[in-house]
């Protein structure tokens, strides 16, 4: 027990200082990561949307994902509950904005899919369901879509140094008819 507990202390301590709070979406890096600036701080931290999973930049679905929550949350202010890390070091958690669950959301519309590491379908499970149902998002092709996880044991990762990326990241304007720099 005592074990558990000192673990438990190490990795709590390893969070950072704002596990709820505000956070400004300064970068969209694809359709489950942000680049957020916690309120008060000056330097960007990588997040991941727990319960879901988009597509990989380069695959089908993938970009078009990007730009959706580009549109839902990029230089907004949202709501950040952090529930843990991952393995490639960002945190992870619930992303609001005005009250609305931005994993929930991206999934409703079709753009990603329902995702639990390890547990299964995901707490979005049922908007999943709907969303192929009603053929949004990625779900309108006409053949079906592969999801991520598959598409990532086939393809791997479509970025070879996810540092780089952040630092310097590629400039894309969603296709939407309009213009300028987002």
């Amino acid at each position: 027990m005592r074990r558990w507990c000192a673990g438990a202390l190490v990795w709590l301590l390893a969070w950072p200082a704002w596990p709820f709070g505000q956070a400004w979406v300064s970068w969209v890096m694809d359709g489950d990561t942000v680049l957020l600036v916690p309120t008060g701080e000056r330097e960007p931290v990588k997040f991941r949307i727990q319960g879901m999973d988009a597509p990989e930049s380069c695959q089908p679905g993938g970009e078009r994902s990007r730009d959706a929550l580009i549109a839902l949350v990029l230089r907004r202010t949202v709501q950040v509950e952090v529930l843990g890390q991952d393995s490639y070091g960002r945190q992870l958690g619930r992303l609001r904005l005005d009250g609305q669950d931005v994993g929930a959301e991206m999934v409703r519309a079709g753009w990603a899919w329902a995702y639990s590491y390890r547990t299964g379908r995901g707490p979005y499970a049922a908007l999943q369901r709907e969303a192929e149902r009603e053929r949004r998002g990625v779900f309108a092709a006409r053949q079906s879509p592969m999801s991520p996880a598959l598409f990532r044991q086939f393809h791997g990762s479509c970025h070879a140094d996810e540092g780089a990326e952040a630092q310097a990241p590629v400039r894309r304007v969603p296709q939407t008819g309009q213009s300028g720099s987002r």
